[in-house]
């Protein structure tokens, strides 16, 4: 490491910024005399926008925050720039402007682009840009765009019915659009939740007035005079759209790793370190793939970002690790997964305080007066041969809520409709600690408010 350690990181959404915060720190803390040389950050982003947090958008659709609201903190320097490519052998980052960058570490925080199904009727020959009324809902723009289209009595067609289209349909049916959700799978958000706290968010979703079809696949897109019109599925059926809104999924972003040969499967691959296979250059977030896995969770990315800052200040304070031992190893996240669907009408809160808030908190619009509805989900929500499964299910007051036991530990649960139990359980999710035999404590974090 030079005396002054140039740190590029590449992407400004919530993995990046959080890095270059940390990182940020770290410097001052150096050139404030302590025993860490001073850290050089460069923040790139390729938006038009301040950077933001991404899992609220679904708030900024709905009409409860402001875009400015979910704004990052602490970014105070931003290289607002397209990256066009990396140069491991110089080490520099090429800009679109012609400019280079250079480092001594390098970070891709690229994140993820959404996934843009083969449906006929999409893209034409010749044209590279979605029909008018087709959105995807990934970025601002995205947001933006939607939250200029929507309107009372609008018919919105939203295809996929993961966490995102759940999202994306309750903030329109909030503005009072005339929501249908598509989903291909036989039930909603089923790599989150079981089939019984799936029928409870499907519940919750035809309360708010959006019509929810399961098992049905989307075909076709129809246009006429460059704007969208309909949505066909598999079996014939047409749906009249004056919006669409494409919740398939996301992807890496890997591009730039691929053409400076990094080596890529599904995400960038990384070490427990979070190195690539150039050990100068790390990933981190949604780009990222460790042990196998690409987490595409906010926690997961924060998490890994702070992993590198302290990987990177301890390099700086001993850069050949003579007297520090094996490096620290990167060993995954465990995760909560955590949504609200509620009702009521708009709001002047501000955004939760911090990078993540602790889930989607949002109020809807229009004509609903419902309760707020909430649903966890944490670890492995699909039983073994053999694991122990405690359920309580309360169907008049719309709760639920399971846990798996595996050798006497707890490894995943679902919690819908009231979430007090849900710090007590979580916690003894991460401690993975034995439960007592006889059960009780067990029934105790199910029934009582473990103080989440």
């Amino acid at each position: 490491m030079t005396s002054n350690t140039r740190v590029v990181v590449i992407g400004a959404g919530l993995a990046g910024v959080r890095l270059a915060r940390r990182l940020g720190e770290l410097g001052a803390a150096g050139d404030a005399g302590s025993a860490l040389p001073p850290v050089s950050v460069t923040l790139i982003g390729d938006e038009d926008h301040a950077p933001y947090n991404r899992v609220l958008l679904a708030e900024v659709l709905a009409g409860r925050y402001a875009p400015e609201v979910i704004a990052l903190p602490g970014v105070d320097r931003l290289t607002r720039a397209r990256v066009t490519g990396i140069d491991r052998v110089t080490r520099t980052v090429r800009c679109a402007d012609g400019s280079a960058i250079g480092y001594d570490t390098l970070v891709l925080a690229t994140g993820s682009n959404p996934v843009l199904p083969p449906l006929r009727g999409l893209f034409t020959e010749g044209r590279h840009e979605l029909p008018e009324g087709v959105h995807a809902f990934r970025t601002m723009d995205d947001c933006l765009g939607l939250s200029k289209a929507v309107r009372p009595g609008v018919r919105a067609v939203v295809i996929g019915g993961g966490l995102l289209g759940v999202s994306a349909a309750r903030a329109l049916a909030a503005r009072g659009a005339q929501v249908v959700l598509a989903q291909q799978a036989e039930r909603l958000m089923e790599r989150q939740l079981d089939p019984a706290a799936s029928r409870l968010v499907l519940r919750r979703l035809t309360d708010l007035g959006v019509e929810v079809h399961t098992e049905c696949r989307v075909r076709d897109v129809r246009s006429a005079g460059g704007a969208v019109r309909s949505v066909e599925m598999a079996d014939g059926y047409a749906l009249d759209a004056d919006l669409v809104v494409l919740a398939c999924g996301v992807r890496p972003r890997t591009r730039l790793a691929e053409d400076a040969g990094l080596a890529v499967h599904k995400g960038v691959l990384v070490d427990d370190e979070l190195r690539t296979s150039d050990p100068r250059v790390r990933a981190v977030g949604d780009c990222a793939q460790h042990g196998g896995t690409v987490y595409g969770l906010a926690t997961a990315a924060l998490e890994q970002a702070d992993f590198v800052a302290e990987s990177i200040a301890a390099e700086a304070l001993s850069p050949r690790r003579a007297d520090t031992g094996a490096p620290a190893r990167y060993t995954g996240t465990r995760s909560l997964t955590r949504l609200t669907l509620a009702g009521g009408t708009a709001s002047s809160a501000a955004a939760p305080a911090g990078l993540v808030p602790s889930g989607l908190v949002p109020s809807g619009l229009g004509p609903f007066d419902l309760a707020p509805f909430d649903l966890a989900a944490f670890g492995e929500t699909d039983p073994l041969p053999g694991d122990d499964v405690v359920q309580l299910a309360d169907a008049t007051r719309g709760t639920y809520r399971k846990v798996v036991v595996r050798d006497d530990r707890l490894v995943g649960g679902v919690l819908v409709g009231e979430l007090g139990t849900v710090g007590a359980l979580a916690r003894a999710w991460e401690g993975a600690e034995p439960l007592p035999s006889d059960g009780a404590p067990l029934l105790h974090l199910l029934t009582n408010d473990g103080g989440s």
